[in-house]
């Protein structure tokens, strides 16, 4: 005779009988049934977030006109707060010192767009002659390329059918160079003036929007970790943002101090282009390396004497990259070598080449973002080195 179930564990029959067909049937299997829910369930998630990114990526795309100035003007607060805090201690006011701020970068770089500008000018006036005549030196070197070119001229001039009249010819007139790169003049000063507006509105904010989530959370406990998730996510941007700046300046004028040295014209002009192209890792540097490459050729009659211009400079940054770089900014603040690279691949696929040079900075605000979360963190983890 079995024994009598507690009344607080019921005994639940793993069968019962069925007198039509003379035996038992089972009965289902809670646990599996969960586990086939909770499946697909997971399959929903799942779905749903690649949903999610798919649409974010068509937005980001798409609105690009719209959110590029928003990111450039909140990554330009992050890199100016700092300054705008010791301002405040000085009890200078945040509208007041913003308004400062402002001024002084727009001074800082009125002056260095008026002093480089004109040699800018001069080079790019003269690139077609420079090209014929760095074609001409390294003629001896490209012997197996003029063969491909002359077998390539040979059968489209007998592909041609000469029978003495004249086609006429349409030519279409697209983009410039620049217009492809960053848009039209006129959607270039719409954008520096929508960036400029915002970027005031943000330092002179100060910690408006700190307070206002602040209100909005009802615990007292969830306030006090959202103000220290924000502080220091805050102060690790801003230290990233300034240490980065100040790093590429720093190549910028060693690489015009070697351009000085090797007598190249203009070394202010490739020092700032090098503290830009620093920006754009990898990409930056093989541009800037072919532009010195070309410069030299031009420049210097010996062709050994013209590689050591582009050879100096590659010098100069792997130095910086390898050693002064992590040495200073420490392997938590090190990104990861793929992560930079789709990165840099996705937001210049995104967002073109003010994309490519903010893709750095903001791998680095999401990976720092992500470290003070802890959900996030096996994220920021990843795009660590």
């Amino acid at each position: 005779m079995t024994q009598r179930a507690s009344a607080f564990e019921p005994e639940v029959p793993e069968a019962v009988s069925d007198p039509a067909a003379g035996g038992e049937v089972e009965q289902p299997d809670i646990k599996k049934l969960g586990e086939a829910l909770r499946e697909r369930v997971e399959i929903r998630s799942i779905s749903i977030t690649g949903l999610f990114v798919l649409a974010a990526m068509y937005t980001l795309y798409f609105a690009r006109a719209f959110f590029l100035p928003i990111v450039l003007a909140v990554l330009l607060d992050f890199l100016l707060s700092p300054l705008i805090r010791a301002l405040k201690r000085a009890r200078v006011p945040e509208p007041l010192g913003a308004a400062l701020v402002i001024v002084g970068l727009l001074g800082t770089a009125g002056i260095a767009v008026y002093g480089l500008v004109d040699p800018a000018k001069e080079w790019v006036a003269k690139l077609p002659a420079s090209m014929h005549e760095a074609e001409s030196r390294l003629r001896k070197l490209r012997t197996p390329v003029e063969q491909v070119s002359k077998t390539a001229e040979q059968v489209e001039q007998a592909a041609k059918v000469d029978n003495g009249t004249k086609t006429p010819e349409v030519v279409l007139k697209g983009p410039s160079l620049t217009e492809r790169l960053f848009g039209t003049t006129q959607t270039l000063i719409a954008s520096a003036f929508e960036v400029i507006i915002l970027l005031y509105f943000l330092l002179a904010a100060g910690d408006l929007f700190l307070q206002k989530l602040i209100k909005v959370l009802p615990q007292f406990r969830d306030k006090k970790k959202a103000v220290t998730i924000a502080r220091e996510t805050e102060a690790s941007i801003s230290t990233y943002l300034v240490t980065v700046t100040l790093v590429n300046l720093a190549l910028g004028l060693a690489v015009a101090l070697v351009m000085f040295l090797l007598k190249m014209p203009n070394p202010l002009l490739w020092g700032a282009m090098a503290a830009l192209a620093e920006f754009i890792p990898y990409l930056g540097a093989s541009a800037l390396v072919a532009l010195l490459t070309l410069a030299g050729l031009v420049t210097f009659e010996q062709v050994g004497h013209a590689l050591l211009v582009p050879l100096a400079y590659l010098g100069v940054n792997i130095i910086q990259s390898q050693l002064i770089s992590p040495l200073i900014l420490g392997r938590r603040l090190t990104l990861n070598p793929v992560a930079i690279f789709v990165g840099l691949v996705f937001w210049w696929w995104i967002w073109g080449v003010p994309g490519a040079f903010i893709a750095v900075p903001l791998i680095a605000t999401f990976k720092i973002f992500c470290d003070h979360i802890e959900a996030l963190a096996p994220v920021g983890e990843f795009l660590g080195r």
